[in-house]
């Protein structure tokens, strides 16, 4: 396909789209099908509430899918795969070249209580952290937020990792947990949400609330880039195995990301963006600017497990532009395997309602703001 990419995009939109092959063409197996009509199907009451803030769709484009998702049974005849082949159609967003990592749950040593080799906080949201909604303020920041505090009559940034970490939260946060490796507590945070195994052996799972509102910033690639981390030691296993061998230097590294997460403590399994239990190599993170939230994609890559339909039911931090996915892969060492060792590129085709394209070409035509192109 001709490669396609508008500088300066913000939206999947305002990127360009270039209408793909046909579904059928694509190499989807039945139960790879039936395993993303599922997370479909869940996200379907989602997609008819929610805005799309990528320029694509409308809540009634996503009402046809949803009413034939309810319909489809299992059976012979491959009806999950014939479902997407009627229903939707591919297109290319911007020059479509992707980019996926991986997350999983986590496992991490924790107490409820405060003792002896548990002494790292897990918070809670707190209590003076505010969420604004700029698009209040002006039409011209619709769908933009930030978050912050209040210090006198000033709205301000929130505090960083580096003064959370110097207890910055006293009095402001609760304590859910308390972790026993600060590593282990950091990547927590990074894959969003974990399980905590207690001394006891008893399991206590907790999830994403929210986050400080400061920028993310990838360890991994800053200590590439200063060659702190040999040829094959980027994963993140390496990583991890860097900041154990070097606590002070390692904690001074975390603390350049000054990203912080906010948990709350789950009843059931890992909730995604849209509110809704993520699936094991059937979810992915991706930026809701470029991809619906609730719409499927079809990953083509350099790897065979990230090759796959996917269901766009998450978000992370790091997660931002055009074709950028995070692949979810669950819990246990498999997952955990896979998903620090991931990085792939390809490919991705976004799986939109039947009709999409022709009704954002003809907007264009009109003088609209998208830019779809054939």
């Amino acid at each position: 396909m001709p490669a396609l990419a508008v500088a300066g995009a913000t939206t999947a939109a305002t990127a360009g789209l270039v209408a793909g092959p046909p579904i059928a063409s694509l190499p989807i197996g039945e139960q790879q099908a039936a395993a993303a009509l599922a997370s479909f199907r869940q996200s379907c009451p989602g997609l008819l509430r929610r805005d799309d803030v990528s320029g694509l769709t409308r809540r009634e484009d996503w009402r046809a899918a949803c009413d034939a998702a309810r319909q489809v049974n299992g059976g012979a005849g491959g009806p999950a795969l014939a479902f997407f082949q009627q229903q939707f159609e591919a297109v290319q967003v911007g020059d479509g070249k992707a980019f996926a990592t991986g997350y999983y749950i986590p496992e991490i040593a924790a107490s409820r209580d405060r003792r002896s080799g548990y002494d790292v906080p897990i918070y809670a949201r707190p209590s003076d952290l505010i969420d604004v909604d700029l698009g209040q303020f002006s039409a011209d920041l619709k769908g933009k937020k930030i978050r912050g505090r209040v210090e006198g009559t000033n709205f301000v940034q929130y505090h960083d990792r580096t003064a959370i970490e110097g207890g910055a939260l006293a009095n402001k946060a609760r304590v859910l947990a308390w972790a026993a490796d600060p590593v282990a507590l950091f990547f927590l945070q990074i894959q969003g949400s974990g399980n905590l195994r207690l001394p006891d052996g008893g399991l206590m799972r907790i999830g994403y609330d929210t986050q400080n509102g400061r920028d993310y910033t990838g360890i991994g690639k800053l200590m590439r880039d200063r060659g702190l981390l040999a040829p094959g030691q980027a994963s993140m296993q390496g990583i991890v195995r860097y900041l154990h061998e070097r606590p002070e230097e390692g904690a001074a590294i975390m603390r350049e990301n000054r990203s912080y997460v906010f948990f709350r403590e789950l009843s059931g399994g890992a909730v995604g963006a849209m509110g809704y239990e993520v699936t094991g190599a059937v979810t992915a993170a991706t930026d809701p600017k470029f991809v619906p939230l609730g719409a499927p994609v079809f990953l083509s890559m350099d790897r065979q497990d990230a090759s796959s339909l996917w269901v766009a039911q998450d978000t992370g931090g790091a997660i931002k532009g055009a074709n950028r996915f995070d692949t979810f892969w669950g819990a246990g060492a498999p997952a955990e395997a896979i998903a620090g060792g991931m990085s792939a590129r390809g490919t991705a085709w976004l799986l939109l309602p039947v009709g999409t394209l022709a009704r954002l070409n003809a907007g264009a035509a009109a003088g609209g703001a998208t830019t779809p192109r054939r």
